[in-house]
């Protein structure tokens, strides 16, 4: 199954961690949050702990554990 992810906070996180040990397939995550930081945020989490895969970020791209989820920025995800 493939997912999209609207809102990357503590919930959304969870979600895509969760996702990495399952068949499901993180396509997209939206959030106002530039990559850098959503890529640091997903590393580092304060209530889960460190995440021992690879994550990287680039324009408009999260790479995690080599797999690629599209980042998108928009304010009303129907848009």
């Amino acid at each position: 199954m493939r997912i999209g992810i609207n809102g990357f906070g503590r919930i959304g996180r969870a979600v895509l961690r969760r996702a990495l040990r399952t068949d499901l397939e993180i396509v997209a995550v939206n959030d106002i949050t530039d990559e850098a930081t959503l890529a640091h945020l997903l590393k580092h989490d304060s209530t889960y702990g460190p995440l021992d895969v690879p994550v990287t970020a680039a324009p408009g791209l999260l790479e995690v554990d080599g797999r690629t989820i599209a980042v998108a920025s928009a304010w009303c995800a129907a848009s």
